[in-house]
């Protein structure tokens, strides 16, 4: 068979598959749907699902069509990886894992296979002399789509390690230099200053020395307090976030009604709501009987509620909950809404470069006011003036990176829609875990 010959029933093949192309869509979806073990696809719209495989399977036809053509068919297969590329990190970004995506490709590639070979069967004997070359075409497509998908996981991990790294040493940094502004407050106590724990004790010494006036001492002890609270909930969330990492959490499922759960979540938060002059209002059903880990959903659901409320200037927040997914795979959903200013992206932002932001965004080590420099009743600048704020490591950075974790872990996906002004987070939980 002719070089001719063959190009012309590659040709003939990337026209079939032009227009089968709906055909092969629906077919791999329906596919993926009835694979129990691909939980994310399921909320995804058609056009979310589909995303950029179009684009490929042109790309595909192009490689078809251009077998004698080998500048065309060079350029065809670069425009392949990138669409692969493209589509992998969109793949991340909607919440899938690798072990998802090389599935959800598997599928894709025998609903094509599928298709190649109900063409060859319409073929003479000496044509189907040319499919091993659509055949080998297949494997290339599907092999750039799981490779560039797997990198891109790659470097998501990678930049997201680096994210948490960074807001790591700020944290070292910050509770160093709390050590540095501390010690000529109290150099009595200087050989007893050991990083940020040995400020927090010198601290508490200074609160049992009877020659302290009674105003210092009461801000000595509101320093005490909120520092040991600062400090304590940092170093609890590195050490959920870095066993959450590791992979040693679990799951504790037990049947719950969530809308009780999140009602009483609000209802502990609303003074600070108040507080900050913020309306904090809930929407829900009465009722909303899930399965889950009651303990983790509340813990995402109040990082992400004290985001909001810590991010909002006028307004308020908006928490609600409702019924999610199909029958067939049921979910619920927890949506909180602020009217705080919104992250500059579009409505579409995928939730890896949200985080991302939001941890750059977040709060650095406030500026420590210098002390007075003598006498021995000196005490530093905001224990002189009750309104000055007292310096912590907010780690808002880390906050969110274990609700993403979480999110993995409770087999959520994690939704931003972010506006001008406004943020919504969504989080699509299973009602019940397999």
């Amino acid at each position: 068979m002719s070089d001719a010959q063959h190009a012309k029933v590659l040709a003939a093949l990337a026209a079939h598959l032009g227009s089968q192309r709906e055909a092969i869509l629906e077919a791999w979806r329906r596919a993926v749907d009835a694979d129990s073990r691909l939980s994310t696809a399921s909320t995804l719209s058609k056009a979310q699902f589909i995303d950029h495989i179009p684009k490929m399977l042109d790309t595909f036809e192009r490689r078809l069509n251009a077998e004698n053509d080998p500048e065309e068919k060079h350029e065809a297969a670069e425009d392949q990886k990138e669409g692969a590329a493209a589509h992998g990190l969109q793949r991340w970004q909607q919440g899938y894992n690798p072990r998802e995506a090389a599935r959800d490709w598997g599928h894709l590639h025998l609903c094509l296979l599928a298709e190649l070979e109900l063409f060859e069967s319409s073929l003479g004997a000496d044509a189907r002399a040319a499919m091993p070359v659509a055949r080998r075409a297949l494997v290339r497509l599907i092999n750039d789509g799981v490779s560039e998908s797997a990198s891109q996981f790659a470097q998501m991990r990678q930049a997201e390690a680096a994210a948490q790294v960074a807001e790591l040493e700020r944290g070292l940094q910050g509770l160093t230099a709390l050590g540095e502004r501390r010690a000529g407050a109290w150099r009595e106590a200087a050989h007893d200053l050991r990083g940020s724990v040995g400020v927090l004790q010198t601290v508490s010494t200074m609160l049992d020395r009877e020659d302290a006036p009674e105003a210092v001492r009461a801000q000595s002890l509101h320093v005490l307090k909120r520092g040991v609270h600062s400090l304590h909930e940092l170093l609890s969330d590195l050490v959920d976030l870095a066993r959450l990492d590791a992979g040693q959490d679990q799951l504790y499922l037990d049947t719950f009604d969530a809308a009780t759960t999140m009602r009483e979540l609000c209802g502990s938060l609303r003074p600070l709501a108040t507080e900050r002059n913020l309306f904090l209002r809930t929407a829900g059903p009465g009722v909303l009987e899930v399965e889950g880990d009651r303990i983790k959903i509340l813990r995402v659901a109040q990082n992400l509620l004290l985001n909001a409320l810590r991010y909002t200037r006028q307004g308020g927040v908006t928490v609600q909950w409702e019924v999610h997914g199909t029958a067939e795979r049921p979910r619920w959903l927890i949506s909180i809404a602020d009217s705080g200013p919104g992250i500059t992206q579009t409505t579409s932002a995928p939730i890896a470069q949200a985080l991302e932001e939001a941890t750059r965004e977040a709060h650095r080590v406030d500026d420590a006011p210098q002390t007075t420099s003598h006498a021995e009743g000196t005490v530093p600048l905001e224990a002189q003036n009750s309104q000055a704020p007292v310096p912590v490591a907010h780690g808002e950075g880390i906050g969110l990176a274990i609700v993403k974790r979480l999110c993995e872990l409770l087999e959520a996906t994690l939704e931003l829609d972010s506006r001008p002004v406004g943020t919504t987070f969504r989080v699509s939980l299973p009602r019940k875990y397999s």
